[in-house]
């Protein structure tokens, strides 16, 4: 009996005199997003591919947009045509919707534009068939999320783009998240060819996933699209054409000259430092954040963007 109660004592002694250190160390900062990406390695980066990559200019500064091919591979073509042949340039932003998105496209292609006057396609197609969705390809790369989704049965990040999956039917998307570009249309599946595009700049309308396509993602420029005076008219529409904000040039990164480019790099989803910064979303805690969530919803991840440190000069 004296031996058990001894253990006992030892044993409560060193719960006790461990618990200061155990406390300590649950109360540890995580680390923050900066720390974690000064620890990166550059092979953890990638250079997107100019033939992807849209520099829209606006008077206030200009947005750069990172195609999806793998996804939308006839809207990323049929916008492609439409970028070389101009056919942005000069058009406007038409509509900023509060929460919701920010489109731009020809005002006369509107509901009260002058059909007269809208602008000719050009070379690009006027009707594409819907690519809502694709079907699950293994070979492209794909990170997880483990927190489970509302509007999908599995979500995470692919080349960069948050994404959604259902194994059961063999198909994937990418999903309405705060700063995806993507193909307006009218009521006919076909009929968003690119002419008219839109940026999310409010809390993610998943609903819209898998009945619009999503062409691509916003990679700088976000606050000139998020920041624009809210149109008066029913969803966002501007009272008055001068309202509009006119689109100074868009060009293709591939037709620019290379010292023109901004030298942009973006951390690739499926390397261990995007699975760090996904582990500190999750679980991350600090003086203010005292309580983890333990979760993480797709769209509250955002992927970094950088601009490249110029290469040191020999000697």
């Amino acid at each position: 009996m004296l031996r058990r109660t001894l253990v006992a004592m030892l044993t409560l002694t060193s719960t006790l005199l461990a618990f200061p250190a155990l406390a300590a160390e649950q109360a540890k900062a995580t680390p923050t997003a900066k720390e974690i990406l000064a620890k990166s390695a550059p092979a953890e980066w990638r250079t997107p591919d100019p033939q992807n990559l849209i520099y829209m200019q606006l008077p206030q500064g200009r947005v750069v947009i990172e195609l999806a091919p793998d996804f939308t591979p006839l809207h990323a073509a049929n916008i492609r045509t439409l970028v070389r042949g101009h056919y942005f340039d000069g058009l406007a932003i038409i509509r900023v919707q509060d929460n919701f998105v920010t489109q731009w496209g020809d005002p006369n292609d509107d509901e009260t534009g002058d059909k007269s006057k809208i602008r000719s396609l050009g070379k690009a197609r006027k009707t594409l068939p819907p690519e809502y969705t694709r079907s699950i390809a293994p070979k492209l790369p794909w990170t997880a999320l483990p927190d489970g989704d509302v509007y999908a049965p599995e979500v995470g990040f692919s080349e960069g783009f948050p994404a959604a999956r259902d194994p059961a039917s063999g198909q994937e998307w990418l999903t309405h998240c705060y700063g995806a570009v993507g193909v307006a249309r009218d009521v006919d599946p076909q009929s968003g060819s690119g002419s008219s595009l839109y940026a999310v700049i409010g809390q993610a309308p998943r609903r819209l996933d898998r009945n619009l396509a999503v062409a691509g993602r916003v990679l700088e420029g976000m606050s000139l699209l998020s920041g624009l005076p809210r149109g008066a008219e029913p969803m966002g529409f501007y009272t008055k054409p001068a309202q509009r904000i006119a689109i100074e040039s868009v060009r293709l990164a591939a037709d620019v000259p290379p010292k023109n480019r901004p030298a942009l790099e973006v951390l690739r989803t499926d390397s261990p430092t995007f699975a760090a910064l996904i582990d500190a979303k999750r679980h991350g805690r600090n003086a203010f954040y005292a309580l983890p969530a333990g979760k993480v919803d797709l769209c509250s991840i955002d992927v970094p963007v950088r601009e490249r440190e110029p290469a040191a000069a020999k000697h």
